[in-house]
């Protein structure tokens, strides 16, 4: 779909792009289907077809605790979101999920349509503090929607890249998978790009008036080392986040960034397909 065809849809009211018929009976039968080898190929059969089916068009639909309108045609994150949330980060969320208490602080790094953003925010409660920052426009959009869809009150979209240094960025976009456009080179050539905004973190918490990070999620396609060194480098640690998920691109990262926060205290909780979670204790 278009940015001028997400436009017109972002006008019309949610519920309009409810799934019915086989599509609705294909979410179903993929949101039901078993964590194992066999419930897996079949889900995801069933979600080839259900994408054919939708022929680039949205979905209105709860998932993970929130109303989201999902574009699924062009990026993993919605097609997964929508079909198979049951797969989605899994165990990164579920100790995620641990952690939330009273007056929460979570920063969503590489926010892209706001699943976690929303899922912390589903279980957090009122008093809780989200950031979902997302640089790339026409997904700031989806996001910035999905948040207008839903009570919650806790989340706020921040529309720029974060980085090492202040100023403006080129953002790589990939051409298949919107969720894996990039400050950093792609390996594909065959992309667009977009200039965007750009700070760093320490310097968005701070104009946002945080005094404490909970938690950080970081997903911004092996420019996590850019975010996070220089963070830990200048940052007073009462700010450090005690939680932290991140992409597992090592192979990307210019430096060996799972050894600098071992140095600053961390240890790795769990290592899944896509992510490295880590935590720390209060000093």
């Amino acid at each position: 779909m278009a940015i001028t065809d997400q436009t017109q849809a972002e006008a019309k009211p949610f519920g309009a792009f409810a799934p019915r018929g086989v599509l609705a009976r294909i979410i179903a039968w993929t949101r039901c289907a078993p964590d194992s080898f066999l419930g897996r190929k079949t889900a995801y059969a069933l979600r080839r077809l259900g994408l054919r089916s939708l022929a680039g068009a949205p979905v209105d639909i709860e998932s993970l605790g929130a109303k989201m309108r999902l574009y699924p045609d062009g990026n993993v994150c919605e097609k997964r979101v929508l079909f198979t949330p049951q797969y989605f980060d899994q165990r990164e969320r579920d100790l995620l999920a641990g952690r939330i208490r009273e007056g929460f602080r979570f920063i969503d790094i590489g926010a892209n349509i706001g699943a976690y953003s929303l899922f912390v925010a589903a279980k957090a409660g009122p008093g809780a503090r989200i950031l979902a920052v997302e640089p790339q426009p026409d997904v700031f959009a989806r996001l910035a929607f999905n948040i207008a869809q839903n009570p919650f009150g806790t989340v706020k979209a921040i529309a720029c890249a974060l980085a090492d240094k202040p100023g403006e960025l080129t953002l790589f976009l990939d051409p298949a998978n919107k969720g894996e456009s990039s400050v950093r080179i792609l390996r594909s050539s065959t992309g667009a790009t977009v200039k965007v905004p750009a700070t760093t973190l320490l310097a968005l918490l701070q104009s946002e008036g945080y005094e404490r990070l909970d938690a950080v999620k970081l997903d911004v396609e092996g420019a996590e080392d850019l975010i996070l060194e220089p963070f830990l480098r200048d940052a007073p640690e009462a700010l450090w986040p005690s939680f932290i998920i991140i992409e597992d691109s090592r192979e990307r990262w210019q430096m060996d960034l799972v050894g600098l926060l071992t140095q600053r205290g961390y240890r790795m909780l769990a290592q899944t397909r896509l992510n490295l979670v880590f935590e720390r204790d209060a000093a």
